[in-house]
């Protein structure tokens, strides 16, 4: 493995949802708020851009037809990178105090998103969010007892889906099946011990494993298929919010994180902002892009 280093000093606020582009050999990424914004970044030659969005953006997937579908507080939108342009496709079944927030696409490009209830801390309880899934131009809750979804991946097959409902400690898996999009057998994944953090978002590699950011703990933690700790990853920032394989062969780690006021239960040697890389040794599954 090779060593942790920045790969890029973005200064976020809180950076999520990187995702790589192929195509482009860039790496994509939002910074959710203050401000709310959405990066590509080109590592060969170093081309940087910047979209700010209208308000809080939880992520984003690519489409196969071209453009992006990004998650803004109130609804999934199409967007043009070219134009900026932004076309409502599904508002959220939501309350208002629940914004949509981390996205995905599963194998067969169907679209899923989770939300987060802006009522916590102040209300620790708080769980009005759920998993949801893009069935056409509506968004249909999956999955309920939600307080900020993340943590959401999809194993290589297609059969699996992972999700985390933060700020626990608890990864749950469900049973997908890849013909209809229909989830069952929620149940217990992984359960984080003391002081080992929070989990928040995930990635897989092309091996099964999950790849899960513990914010506040500086580190990522590789489990295997059946819910086994493979190894712990130290980093020497504080808070990752969400790695994601990239670079021309899909080994390179990219890691999003975050300045979040968050008390660590490490002592960190570089700051949180940046997006930090390494090279784990396993490769990444390609990126499916949106069908609809």
């Amino acid at each position: 493995m090779s060593e942790v280093r920045v790969a890029f000093d973005a200064g976020n606020h809180l950076g999520e949802t990187p995702i790589w582009s192929a195509d482009e050999q860039a790496l994509w990424w939002v910074n959710c708020e203050h401000p709310a914004e959405l990066h590509r970044w080109h590592p060969e030659g170093g081309a940087h851009r910047v979209w700010p969005m209208p308000k809080r953006i939880g992520g984003f997937v690519p489409k196969a037809s071209g453009g992006l579908l990004v998650a803004l507080a109130d609804g999934v939108y199409d967007f043009d990178s070219a134009s900026g342009d932004l076309a409502l496709r599904a508002p959220s079944p939501f309350p208002a105090h629940v914004n949509l927030h981390e996205c995905h696409c599963d194998r067969q490009g169907r679209f899923w998103i989770g939300g987060y209830d802006t009522r916590y801390p102040a209300h620790r309880s708080a769980a009005d969010a759920a998993y949801c899934r893009l069935d056409g131009d509506r968004l249909t809750i999956v999955a309920t007892k939600v307080t900020v979804a993340n943590g959401l991946a999809f194993s290589p097959d297609g059969t699996k889906m992972y999700g985390v409902t933060s700020p626990t400690t608890l990864v749950e898996q469900f049973d997908l099946d890849p013909a209809t999009g229909a989830l069952a057998n929620r149940r217990p994944f992984v359960t984080l011990g003391p002081g080992e953090g929070f989990a928040d978002g995930a990635t897989v590699d092309a091996e099964g494993g999950y790849w899960l950011a513990n914010v506040a703990a500086g580190a990522l933690r590789r489990y295997r298929s059946d819910g086994t700790l493979d190894r712990i990853v130290s980093l020497p920032f504080a808070n990752p919010t969400k790695p994601a394989f990239g670079g021309p062969d899909l080994g390179t780690l990219f890691v999003t994180s975050t300045q979040l006021a968050i008390p660590p239960v490490m002592t960190p040697t570089a700051p949180n902002g940046p997006i930090y890389a390494f090279e784990p040794g396993e490769r990444g599954v390609p990126e499916v892009p949106f069908a609809g």
